[in-house]
């Protein structure tokens, strides 16, 4: 099997020492690639450039970061095999749907084949993407490459939720017996499509029809102004402290203050709301080691869980937070929450913040968040 090891040097956890016992590791037993990101959207563009065929013929890529390289890593696979654009429109026709096809010939002399035990390290930043050959609704004849984790974050809330060790040695030790054994899951994602309606600001990498892929949690509102300050304090180490302290502050002084939202689930009236929270999974996040449940029943195997809130004074914010870290069960008549929903639509009078996976997108008046089941095979 060939493999492209993606590693994301500025994570938290990753260190050249790990990234080598990793790469030397997966060399034993795959014909390995390594890459190691130099800015926001590398690790996207390296994957896209995986699934398209265009790295050679790619069985498993492997993200060594945080829970943002992860979430690049998942759209550049999901967007190369030609399925953003599809999902986001509401079509569900399967990747390896044989009616669907493209060229896959790529010039052998772009990369050379290192053999069994050999570790081939590429500069990947230079990939363009070329236009899809067959427009907007193109598809690839083949499944996306697996995807590997090897946790280098500070939260890890993907790697965590699939139940995969935290340190990196221990997960090493998993991925290869996955790989070696061929154990895998299928696992379900969200898609968040905003209608290629991006701003300015975005430079994460779009993705067809302007799409984004979630594996664990995506928002509007309080959550995504939090993301955007930590992001504004880019260089300091991430901590639950800094996200207290940027959450409060968020709160206080909302950066595009409290704009109404409507939400719109399928079969019901809209309803006004501050503030959006979709998962994919549970828990929702972490605060350090502590997890925080806001749809306790949602999973990798489910659809969608929906939390939003009504008004965003003091007491009402105290009360979520404190179920959320006991348990979540939620109760209140601030509080719309639903489990398994298929899609649900969001739509904003002014430009809010808004999130996937802990990376924030940009400014948005309307996303559409459906559940896609089976998405991904991911190695375990």
């Amino acid at each position: 099997m060939r493999a492209v090891l993606v590693v994301n040097p500025q994570a938290t956890a990753t260190s050249p020492g790990g990234r080598d016992v990793l790469a030397h590791a997966l060399a034993s037993q795959v014909k390995l690639e390594v890459v190691e990101t130099e800015h926001r959207g590398h690790a996207m563009t390296v994957a896209r450039a995986a699934a398209r065929g265009e790295l050679g013929d790619v069985g498993l890529v492997v993200a060594h970061g945080g829970d943002g390289t992860v979430n690049e890593v998942v759209n550049g696979l999901m967007d190369g095999a030609g399925r953003a654009a599809r999902y986001a429109s509401g079509g569900l026709r399967d990747a390896r749907d044989p009616s669907a096809h493209r060229d896959t010939a790529h010039d052998d002399t772009a990369h050379r084949d290192t053999a069994r035990g050999d570790v081939g390290h590429r500069d990947l930043g230079h990939i363009v993407r070329p236009e899809s050959p067959a427009g907007p609704g193109w598809t690839s004849p083949v499944p996306a490459p697996m995807l590997g984790v090897v946790p280098g974050g500070s939260a890890n809330v993907f790697a965590r939720a699939l139940g995969l060790p935290r340190d990196p040695v221990e997960a090493t030790h998993r991925l290869l017996h996955a790989v070696d054994t061929g154990s895998t899951r299928r696992v379900g994602l969200g898609i968040a499509d905003s209608g290629g309606t991006a701003r300015a600001e975005d430079t994460t990498g779009a993705v067809a029809s302007g799409a984004r892929w979630f594996t664990f949690n995506a928002g509007l509102g309080w959550d995504a102004d939090v993301v955007a300050g930590v992001d504004a304090k880019r260089g300091k180490r991430t901590s639950p402290a800094l996200y207290t302290r940027t959450a409060v502050s968020a709160y206080l002084k909302p950066p595009h203050g409290r704009p109404a939202m409507s939400l719109e689930l399928p079969g019901e009236d809209p309803a006004d709301v501050r503030t959006v929270f979709v998962s994919n999974t549970d828990p929702w996040s972490y605060l350090g080691s502590r997890p925080v449940h806001l749809n306790p029943t949602s999973s990798f195997d489910t659809g969608l869980g929906l939390f939003a809130l009504r008004g965003m004074g003091m007491a009402t914010v105290l009360r979520y937070l404190r179920q959320a870290l006991h348990q979540g069960k939620h109760r209140g008549r601030r509080l719309i929450r639903h489990d398994d929903v298929s899609s649900v639509c969001v739509k904003a009078e002014k430009p809010v913040n808004f999130q996937v996976d802990g990376d924030l997108v940009g400014t948005r008046t309307r996303v559409e968040f459906r559940s896609v089941p089976r998405a991904l095979t991911v190695a375990v």
